[in-house]
């Protein structure tokens, strides 16, 4: 996949307001305004509705494009009870959210889509259902809490968990069975709740053609129905699985429950490297931990900004530090994902600040976007396979990761975390060891920055605390590329004198 724009609240974009995955986006209520109704000013009531169409991201796909995105992740579509702009709080799964748009208007969008080869991710939902009418938090009488003659299809209270709350972490039949908030938690175990979760899942991908699902609340339901949901699903499902920095536990979750995953390990790592600063060796070894314990790690979702926590720049205003973790993020292993308004600075703090309207701020002149955009274009012109574990750390000290891509190393990034500074560092980066002596490396957006390979060590310069990709010149790739095929026949050799040589011995 090449990179995804995501933004999981509609009423952002307000009108006018084995499997090749993509550059992400998710797009909704905050996003975008239809044409002839974008406003000078940003939405001011975060809590609610702010006017985001589904008619709305059809008319800024110019935008989202521009980014370098080729798919788009949408809030759920669903209709949801009162303010849930989010869309996280269903009544009716089986109706569109009039507050989006109609049926016709979401499936011109995935059409035009389709038509730039834009891939479109639904955001789902299978744990739970709406807040209550007129619930705000748990004091709300218990008559009300568990009055589900509201929600459609699941209106009867077996068709819910008993009431309780999550209190915490630790208890998996608690985190299961209980109540995100004061959401009604469905029971997936009740065979009219599970067969109509299924056959919902399966109608949707194949009424609307949607290329894939963002699966809300993996760890809330247990992992076999995520199994059938995926199959019933029947297109590339990446999952939620989000309870606080537990990179083991989350693991389990992949391949138990869903085939991909957010990857929120690596959230939790690169928010110690880049906005506590920490020293990088830490941020190798949450890399190291991911190969060992995930099935695939190049389908995981990595990100820097996400919904459901406060915006990167809101922590740390230093937008060196954010290009730093974006590259890392474009280039890592995984799926990139970008949360929508990063492109524009935004720097909201925890929900609902971090869900800012991103009208009027559609300018594609402006540096970060147009950084993210030479990011998505750097990846897909690389001729990289960034499908396959080719991933290789090669030099780490305190402030400063450098790792390469390609069976080749045919690509050299370089993050640091010293931040915004003046002038450069010298790092000598050794273990190139597929990289011929004298092949040169040329930096990707000045080809006077140069680093010629010496005995398996280059050294690199970097400036101001900006970070730095290199490529491989072609003609040193082709002759690298030659080693590295002589290497392996000889390897094949040797392997197979040894085995000849073995069986003569025990004759």
């Amino acid at each position: 996949m090449g990179s995804i724009y995501c933004h999981s609240c509609l009423s952002c974009f307000k009108n006018g307001r084995g499997m090749e995955v993509k550059n992400t986006i998710s797009v909704a209520d905050r996003s975008i305004l239809t044409k002839g109704d974008n406003p000078n000013t940003t939405c001011s009531d975060l809590r609610s509705y702010c006017g985001g169409s589904f008619k709305g991201i059809e008319e800024q796909l110019d935008y989202i494009q521009g980014l370098g995105a080729n798919a788009i992740w949408i809030s759920p579509i669903i209709e949801n009870t009162v303010n849930g702009y989010h869309g996280y709080w269903a009544s009716n799964i089986n109706k569109v959210n009039p507050e989006f748009g109609t049926e016709a208007e979401l499936k011109s969008l995935i059409t035009e889509c389709h038509k730039r080869d834009i891939w479109v991710m639904f955001d789902v939902v299978a744990n739970h259902m709406g807040r209550p009418s007129g619930c705000i938090d748990r004091s709300c009488p218990t008559e009300e809490l568990t009055n589900f003659t509201e929600f459609a299809p699941f209106d009867r209270q077996e068709h819910y968990h008993q009431l309780c709350y999550i209190q915490g972490s630790s208890n998996q039949s608690e985190i299961e069975q209980c109540r995100l908030g004061i959401l009604p938690d469905l029971n997936q175990s009740v065979p009219y709740v599970r067969q109509t979760l299924l056959d919902w899942v399966s109608n949707l991908t194949r009424e609307y053609d949607v290329d894939g699902l963002r699966v809300d609340t993996l760890c809330e339901v247990p992992k076999p129905f995520w199994r059938e949901f995926q199959l019933s699903a029947g297109v590339f499902c990446i999952g939620e699985a989000n309870y606080y920095d537990r990179p083991r536990y989350l693991a389990a979750y992949q391949g138990e429950a869903l085939d991909a995953l957010l990857n929120f390990p690596m959230y939790w790592a690169l928010r110690r490297s880049f906005n506590d600063k920490e020293p990088m060796p830490q941020l190798l070894d949450s890399i190291n931990l991911q190969n060992e314990i995930f099935i695939d790690t190049t389908v995981l979702g990595t990100f820097v900004d996400n919904h459901d926590f406060q915006r990167f720049l809101n922590m740390t205003p230093d937008v060196t530090l954010l290009r730093n973790a974006l590259v890392f993020v474009f280039f890592s292993q995984g799926i990139p994902i970008v949360y929508y308004g990063t492109e524009q600075l935004f720097h909201g703090g925890e929900d609902p600040d971090n869900r800012e309207s991103l009208w009027p701020h559609f300018d594609n002149t402006t540096a970060m976007y147009q950084f993210i955009g030479k990011l998505a274009y750097a990846r897909k012109s690389s001729n990289v396979n960034f499908g396959a574990l080719n991933q290789n750390v090669v030099y780490v000290d305190n402030d400063t990761l450098v790792m390469t891509r390609g069976d080749n190393q045919k690509l050299l990034i370089a993050v640091t975390n010293v931040g915004t500074s003046q002038g450069s560092v010298q790092k000598s980066v050794g273990n190139l060891t597929d990289i011929a002596n004298g092949s040169e490396f040329v930096n990707i957006w000045d080809s006077a920055d140069t680093a010629i390979v010496n005995d398996g060590v280059l050294t690199i310069s970097l400036t101001n605390g900006e970070p730095k990709i290199f490529k491989l010149a072609e003609a040193a790739a082709n002759k690298s590329s030659a080693i590295s095929m002589f290497m392996h026949y000889l390897a094949a050799i040797l392997s197979l004198c040894v085995a000849v040589f073995s069986k003569q011995f025990a004759l």
